[in-house]
């Protein structure tokens, strides 16, 4: 059964725990009172304001598991308040496995405040859980993709489209990469996995996944620079830095380049067409 004080009481702790700059949003002049408003709290996790006010006030109906899952990533709660917020709204907590979509808070933290660079945090089979808005203007809005199509490793091998952020002389390297780091997960995760599904997926739809996967390469990994062939900025050379949550096995990743270089430039250039291209 739902508590529906306890989840009240829960969610306004924590918003009011919150403070602006923790989740990436500007404090402003005119706020008066510590933490976060309920149209704040209700914007990060894309629910209508009355519908979390309501819960705030214990009135509101039970929501269900997509609901709470989208409030403990809205709220930045760790894998126990999670667990916790489930309980108290009448739902199992989902299991804690290594390929959770959850976001630790720390990753998340991290990522708000990196709003003039590219970054993203990814799963193990290259999911993108969270971009920023850098990262958008960069690699496109990967928030859009559903089923195995949320894996560029998937992608990479059957829409034509995911190769085009990259020159050619680096896709050949890049898909040896992608194999080799699938079949290191696969391993990993085992029969009945999601990486052996994809897997799976992959040597039915792409003779060139299928080729590469019989090479039976292990231990490749990226170049220590990244070149893209933006449609709107020209070509960049980046390098990519990663931070690992072992917990969850997420990867933050964020794309700088070096002060002075042609690539510098064209990413301030970025920061100003990207945005406008996307608004």
């Amino acid at each position: 059964m739902i508590d529906r004080a306890g989840l009240a009481t829960f969610l306004r702790r924590r918003r009011e725990s919150l403070q602006p700059e923790d989740v990436g949003l500007p404090r402003g002049p005119r706020r008066r009172t510590d933490g976060l408003r309920r149209e704040e709290v209700a914007a990060l996790c894309h629910m209508s304001t009355d519908y979390y006010a309501r819960l705030e006030r214990g009135t509101g109906p039970q929501p269900s598991e997509q609901m709470i899952a989208a409030m403990a990533q809205g709220l930045h709660l760790s894998l126990d308040e999670r667990d916790h917020m489930f309980r108290l709204s009448g739902h199992q907590p989902p299991p804690r496995a290594a390929t959770s979509d959850h976001i630790g808070p720390g990753l998340l933290r991290v990522l708000d405040r990196l709003q003039d660079t590219p970054a993203e945090i990814i799963t193990e089979l290259g999911e993108t859980l969270r971009q920023s808005p850098m990262g958008v203007a960069l690699t496109g809005d990967a928030s859009r993709h559903s089923g195995p199509e949320r894996s560029i490793g998937y992608r990479w091998f059957t829409d034509p489209a995911a190769a085009e952020a990259y020159p050619p002389e680096e896709r050949s390297v890049l898909s040896r990469v992608y194999v080799a780091g699938l079949r290191e997960v696969a391993t990993l995760r085992g029969p009945g996995s999601r990486a052996e599904h994809l897997v799976d997926l992959l040597r039915g739809r792409s003779a060139e996944f299928h080729d590469l996967w019989e090479r039976h390469e292990v231990g490749l990994r990226p170049p220590e620079v990244k070149r893209f062939a933006h449609p709107l900025v020209g070509a960049l050379e980046l390098s990519c830095q990663t931070l690992l949550d072992p917990d969850q096995s997420h990867r933050l990743l964020v794309y700088t380049a070096q002060p002075g270089s042609d690539s510098h430039a064209r990413l301030r250039l970025l920061s100003v067409v990207g945005g406008a291209a996307s608004r």
